[in-house]
């Protein structure tokens, strides 16, 4: 029987511009009142065989107010990003404009002494392709848009570039369906999410 894993993207704490690498911040109360007005559709997730979170603040308090009890997860957390973590990309940017640049040409350079765009994809991958499918076919895991932004690429062995095409919003959910190296994108019809930029 194939797995079915819905990822639900963490509510944010900040706006998009102000997003720090590694933010460990808790939801602020905008974070909780977007969670509020998405619980009626996010609710029924709460039925998964399984349900996980990235270890983050954000992603254990969204999967706890939609009532998931989620079990955090290490393997996803965010891309470790080594002296970068804590500062925006503008901030990082300054500091180092040439590191930030091969940063996101190659997805193997680790500039910021952390972990590589590639290593990132295939931590999140492995734990992807190790769901026991055995314990249930049905899987929810709210994660930082980082983290389901490098799922979606590894699912569909995507090159490793696409990860900046891809835009996770809060509150969103993208679901693959499968099994360990045969994973399926499915995209279902409904009722948009709420987000603030």
């Amino acid at each position: 029987m194939p797995l079915r894993v819905t990822f639900v993207a963490a509510a944010r704490s900040t706006p998009l511009l102000a997003e720090r690498f590694d933010d460990d911040r808790p939801l602020d109360q905008a974070g909780w009142d977007e969670v509020q007005r998405a619980a009626g559709d996010l609710l029924p997730l709460a039925a998964a065989d399984l349900r996980y979170c990235s270890p983050t603040p954000r992603s254990r308090a969204t999967g706890d107010a939609l009532g998931y009890a989620p079990l955090a997860q290490l393997a996803l957390r965010d891309c470790d990003m080594g002296r970068w973590r804590g500062l925006t990309l503008g901030e990082a940017m300054a500091r180092e404009p040439g590191a930030v640049d091969a940063w996101l040409a190659d997805p193997r350079a680790t500039p910021h002494g952390g972990e590589s765009l590639l290593a990132f994809i295939s931590r999140v991958g492995g734990w992807l392709d190790t769901r026991p499918a055995e314990d249930g076919g049905r899987i929810v895991a709210v994660a930082e848009p980082a983290v389901i932004r490098a799922v979606l690429v590894y699912a569909l062995k995507a090159p490793p570039s696409t990860y900046w095409n891809i835009d996770v919003r809060p509150l969103s959910t993208s679901t693959v369906t499968g099994r360990a190296g045969r994973w399926s994108l499915r995209l279902e019809a409904g009722s948009a999410q709420p987000s603030r930029t």
